[in-house]
């Protein structure tokens, strides 16, 4: 795969991946109707392909074997694409100020401006 065709290739699965994290319904979509739902974001197979999505797999999530799996499904006709569940946050390696700015946290961050706290 070329760098432009790599590089366009991510751009749309970073976009399915984020997008099936975020909704339901268009993991849903995802599942039953993945040869319109790729195409739809940028994705498009040959006709007649196949299309496996992978919920589960072994090891961590792997850009590189993606990559790959998707240019051997263009000479094959089966692609596999892994969109697993979404991500879990390993909080063990984070330092209290990083824990301070999750969602909960009380680290001083705020999600308003804080002109519309003040009357």
């Amino acid at each position: 795969m070329e760098l432009d065709e790599r590089t366009a290739f991510v751009n749309s699965y970073t976009k399915i991946l984020t997008s099936a994290w975020s909704s339901e319904e268009f993991s849903l979509r995802l599942e039953t109707d993945p040869v319109s739902v790729l195409a739809d974001n940028g994705l498009a197979v040959q006709e007649g392909a196949r299309v496996d999505i992978i919920r589960d797999r072994d090891g961590e999530p792997d850009l590189r074997t993606q990559t790959q799996l998707w240019e051997i499904g263009r000479q094959s006709g089966r692609y596999v694409l892994y969109v697993p569940a979404l991500p879990q946050l390993d909080v063990r390696d984070l330092a209290d100020e990083e824990l301070d700015g999750l969602a909960g946290g009380t680290g001083g961050s705020y999600c308003c401006n804080p002109c519309c706290c003040q009357s």
